[in-house]
């Protein structure tokens, strides 16, 4: 385990994320983000993935009653300069599915490190990923395992969503939601160091 001088918090309720912070050895709590996530329509992807991150981050770090560093995260698929975020619904699913196979997308994923005493670092990681051609069978059987339904996209690559994807460009971790690389020089900036 890495030793912190400041406690370190994870603005964000996701499994995959705090999995895989845990992998990094850091002691940090979870402290999920009510922050509003509306964003103005004319925004570029990669910015709306680091204002939403820093939102989250933010809006944890005020309710900190000592010294934090907050990590806020945000993650989007974008198809033809579409946003697909998470589903409403199993045929919102299907529709981002069969729309995604047989072609490429790009995934963004924000990363925002605030420090409470008053510093901050934003930025962004952009991968391309790649998915094979698909059946409507083979769309509405991974439906059914209820797996894409909290997933920007409608796919979660680290699980049966693995099987989709041909190849990718870039970051794995940023795809997950979290790009470790980028998070560990913020986190070093702060004082942090990994190892």
């Amino acid at each position: 385990m890495v030793a912190t001088e400041v406690p370190i918090v994870l603005a964000s309720s996701s499994p995959r994320r705090q999995e895989l912070l845990r992998g990094l050895g850091l002691p940090f709590t979870i402290q999920p983000s009510a922050a509003d996530e509306t964003v103005e329509d004319n925004v570029t992807p990669a910015r709306y993935v680091e204002i939403l991150a820093q939102r989250k981050a933010q809006a944890v770090g005020r309710i900190q009653a000592q010294r934090t560093l907050v990590i806020g995260s945000d993650t989007v698929v974008v198809l033809d300069d579409n946003i697909l975020g998470k589903p409403a619904d199993e045929e919102e699913a299907f529709r981002m599915l069969t729309c995604l196979q047989g072609r490429e997308h790009t995934v963004y994923t924000g990363v925002c490190v605030l420090d409470t005493a008053g510093k901050e670092r934003t930025g962004h990681v952009a991968t391309r990923v790649f998915i094979r051609p698909l059946s409507e069978e083979r769309i509405r059987s991974y439906i059914a395992t209820g797996e894409p339904m909290d997933k920007a996209g409608s796919y979660a690559i680290q699980g049966y969503g693995a099987t989709f994807v041909s190849r990718m460009e870039g970051d794995y971790f940023a795809v997950v939601g979290l790009p470790l690389h980028l998070l560990s020089d913020f986190l070093e900036e702060f004082g942090v160091q990994l190892f």
